[in-house]
């Protein structure tokens, strides 16, 4: 298992957590996920840490979501494991007891988007792209629209969840998803102005209320997580997204090929 997948920084008290896949946009696989759980379960006993930053590498991506070589590839059999490993890494950013900023330029996309809509602190370059494409993919959209339900009112849950379709990180400020746009330039900068800020208030009091915030969401996290299994077991025994994740996969191939 390659051992890069995710990087961590410190900045005095400050951890950078980088998403390190620019060739795949970041997205994730087993070993970026487990990486992810592992270093974030670190920074979270880690008393010199004060506050996290989420970031993906390279401009392209926070996240491109799930890595569609191994979704490809995953059984009917192998799906409530495998949807039981990318919960734990929504709840390994939920069960921060510090804040966590989430810097976002490019596609935070389906776990990536997710991902982000963890954070407790979204920022975002203007053009960045943001959105719930799972429904593309065959795959419906369970716990990306619960996440959703925390930020956004039903009509832009619907819109995103249902059509798949990315929105612009301007839009997605609009609407609740972001919580403040800044250049890309200026992007780790404000993060880290961000995480700074909070990391130098009360941490006990910042403990304590990002647990109560984690336990009015967390049944209805729960419940998405088991709703979401049986509903791609169903999608992956009418074979949809194998069918389509087939023919991105061809496509793709031919198309680096031909280059």
């Amino acid at each position: 298992m390659p051992e890069n997948e995710v990087t961590v920084a410190l900045d005095g008290g400050v951890a950078v957590v980088t998403l390190n896949r620019p060739g795949r946009m970041n997205a994730v696989n087993d070993a970026l996920r487990a990486q992810l759980i592992a270093s974030l379960d670190e920074l979270n006993r880690a008393p010199a840490v004060r506050a996290v930053v989420l970031a993906g590498a390279g401009a392209r991506a926070f996240c491109a979501g799930q890595d569609l070589d191994e979704a490809a590839a995953v059984t009917w059999q192998q799906i409530v494991p495998w949807l039981n490993r990318q919960r734990a890494m929504y709840q390994a950013v939920r069960d921060l007891d510090k804040p966590c900023v989430a810097a976002v330029q490019g596609v935070a996309a389906g776990a990536g988007f997710q991902v982000a809509l963890c954070a407790d602190w979204r920022i975002a370059t203007p053009d960045s792209r943001w959105g719930q494409p799972e429904v593309k993919a065959g795959l419906a959209s369970i716990v990306g629209s619960y996440l959703m339900t925390l930020h956004v009112g039903h009509t832009h849950n619907a819109q995103m969840s249902l059509s798949g379709d990315l929105v612009s990180g301007q839009r997605a400020y609009e609407i609740g998803l972001v919580t403040e746009l800044t250049a890309a330039d200026a992007l780790t900068g404000a993060a880290l102005a961000r995480a700074r800020a909070l990391a130098a208030l009360p941490p006990t009091a910042v403990r304590l209320s990002k647990q109560r915030l984690r336990a009015m969401s967390q049944p209805g996290f729960d419940e998405a997580c088991v709703a979401g299994i049986r509903a791609q077991l169903e999608c992956y025994a009418d074979g949809e997204p194998q069918r389509v994740m087939a023919a991105f996969l061809e496509k793709r191939t031919s198309k680096e090929q031909g280059q």
